[in-house]
């Protein structure tokens, strides 16, 4: 088993407390609501969205994955930061990755805004090597959602304030 460790930063003009209660807090009512062309829905499976608790997000019609299931480790609203595991998922990933862990922090910015770091630690099966290539498409459908969410912030000063 290998693991491999990618640290991404982002930038936003949307204040930390917002992000996370958008993006954290209420991502099984906003994301599907905003993108439902990609998420179907995120349901709990088990526990009350804290620490323990299983989420199962499912993909729309046509996506590459049905469905995959998270553990959320840590869930730190005074400090903004939130921890989980991707534990279960289709075939596709599960084959090569014995889980994926996620942890996303949003600190405050001078300007008003914040300032957002996500560290993904990739635990792959065996001798399996992961692609350049594959990690960045993760990356890049994370950040898609991450600007849907923030678009819709941007739009609604009063949602989540």
């Amino acid at each position: 088993m290998g693991v491999i460790t990618c640290t991404d930063e982002y930038t936003s003009p949307i204040p930390p407390a917002r992000l996370f209660k958008a993006l954290v807090l209420d991502a099984h009512n906003l994301v599907p609501n905003l993108m439902p062309q990609a998420v179907k829905s995120i349901d709990t499976l088990q526990g009350d969205g804290r620490a323990g608790s299983i989420k199962q997000i499912n993909f729309a019609e046509g996506s590459q994955l049905k469905s995959v299931k998270n553990r959320v480790d840590q869930v730190d609203e005074e400090n903004f930061v939130y921890g989980y595991t991707l534990i279960e998922g289709d075939a596709l990933v599960m084959e090569k990755l014995e889980y994926v862990s996620y942890e996303v922090k949003f600190e405050a910015a001078e300007d008003g805004g914040s300032k957002n770091k996500m560290v993904s630690k990739y635990h792959t099966k065996g001798d399996f090597v992961l692609q350049e290539e594959d990690i960045k498409a993760g990356r890049e459908k994370a950040l898609g959602m991450y600007k849907v969410v923030e678009a819709y912030l941007l739009l609604n000063p009063d949602a989540y304030a």
